[in-house]
């Protein structure tokens, strides 16, 4: 599938469907959620500060059939900011549950999240990838990638694992994101589309509990 990245802007070639979908990076403090999302963005790796709040970034992917925008919000994993993050996950069509392998509590901290949106949300009414970060200390993991898999698929979550510092999987596990969105999109059409549906005028990515 053919597939063009870019910020929002930009004229398109043809007139094609645009989705636009919120995305939001959960987890506890320092498994690189920032850092996945910088990656992804801008395609490169800075270590970052504790994120305040939260931060709000947008990312357009052009497939063949659609155009899809994502909209990625960035939590805070500190504790003080955990009652006000429910308003930043509120609406959100996707989510991704970001655990650090080598630092096995934070999987069960990724878990915690995953209750909270279930009270939240309908099953059918967000995608939600776990996603085990920072393979690049593969000496130091704690949490065996089997781990991870097994909860996953056990929930029908997505999986992978990443590394935003080397770049593993970072651009994909979004991109299985979006194919999914796309994917239910299909499943429900002529019915409504939740996601928000602009006429304005990609991917290589696995879906499903997955890991590559």
């Amino acid at each position: 599938m053919a597939v063009q990245e870019g910020a929002a802007g930009g004229s398109l070639e043809r007139h094609c469907p645009t989705y636009i979908y919120k995305v939001v990076l959960l987890g506890s403090t320092a498994v690189g959620k920032s850092s996945l999302a910088y990656r992804y963005l801008k395609n490169d790796f800075q270590e970052s500060l504790p994120t305040v709040g939260c931060s709000f970034f947008t990312k357009i992917i052009r497939m063949e059939s659609a155009t899809v925008k994502l909209e990625i919000w960035d939590t805070a994993g500190q504790e003080k900011y955990h009652s006000v993050c429910h308003l930043y996950y509120r609406g959100a069509h996707a989510a991704l549950l970001v655990y650090d392998i080598t630092n096995k509590e934070t999987l069960g901290r990724a878990k915690q999240w995953l209750k909270e949106l279930e009270k939240e949300f309908l099953h059918d009414e967000i995608v939600i990838a776990l996603v085990g970060n920072k393979t690049d200390l593969a000496e130091e993991r704690e949490v065996p990638a089997e781990e991870g898999e097994e909860f996953a698929r056990s929930r029908s979550l997505l999986f992978m694992e990443t590394s935003a510092k080397s770049n593993h999987q970072v651009k994909d596990v979004f991109m299985a994101v979006a194919l999914q969105l796309l994917q239910r999109e299909a499943e429900k059409a002529p019915a409504p589309h939740r996601g928000q549906h602009v006429d304005l005028g990609e991917s290589r990515a696995r879906t499903g509990c997955c890991r590559v």
